[in-house]
């Protein structure tokens, strides 16, 4: 039979248990036990946080550009609500929006006044493998920070430079876009082996892959 001298404890707030708590109960209330999980909650996003800015060059992490986004990619702000590209209020800091539980994942907003180009390769993985036309382009440009897009079939290589203009490029299975001002992009899982910084976009490489596209 319990006695007051040798009532376990409760886990969260370390006062007795009560009498008639039973042997498996770790917590004396309710209030404790709520406090608990939001307690496990906010441990778990935050090193969930942590594992994700391991992943993401700190060039990005410590910029106030991020956001969140739905199910159809449209962006939010980390309490749920629409973002825009063009209103800074409505973005965050990385750490806020990595911990925000609406939409499916984060986004990081391109600025003209930060000079970070993406390339974005569409359908350019299938079966785990980048098709060859990427891989070239791949090949081409510096080692830098890549990653697959949300989808798992594209590839997004993160530079510094900027661009004159948003450009999209067709040519027969190629589909390119290359960004750097008010746009924003999934942020998705670093491709192994790549570098956790970006390198400089090279002279007339848009203009490359714009002849390319027009030959």
């Amino acid at each position: 039979m319990r006695t007051l001298a040798n009532r376990p404890a409760c886990d969260r707030c370390d006062e007795p248990m009560p009498l008639l708590s039973r042997s498996t109960s770790l917590y004396c209330s309710n209030a404790c036990r709520q406090a608990a999980y939001r307690e496990r909650r906010r441990t778990a996003a935050a090193r969930l946080g942590t594992e994700q800015a391991a992943r993401v060059p700190a060039e990005l992490t410590s910029r106030p550009r991020w956001v969140r986004y739905s199910s159809r990619k449209v962006p939010l702000r980390i309490d749920g609500r629409f973002a825009s590209v063009n209103d800074p209020s409505s973005w965050s800091d990385f750490a806020a929006a990595a911990a925000a539980k609406p939409g499916a994942g984060i986004g990081f907003v391109l600025t003209a006044s930060d000079r970070i180009v993406v390339l974005d390769l569409d359908h350019a993985v299938e079966d785990g493998r980048i098709l060859p036309w990427a891989q070239a382009i791949v090949d081409r440009m510096p080692a830098t920070y890549m990653e697959r897009g949300a989808s798992g079939t594209g590839l997004h290589l993160w530079f510094r430079g900027s661009v004159a203009a948003g450009r999209r490029i067709r040519r027969a299975e190629e589909a390119i876009e290359v960004y750097s001002d008010r746009r924003y992009i999934i942020v998705g899982d670093r491709v192994p082996g790549t570098p956790l910084d970006l390198a400089e976009l090279p002279e007339g490489a848009v203009e490359q892959l714009l002849r390319r596209a027009t030959a």
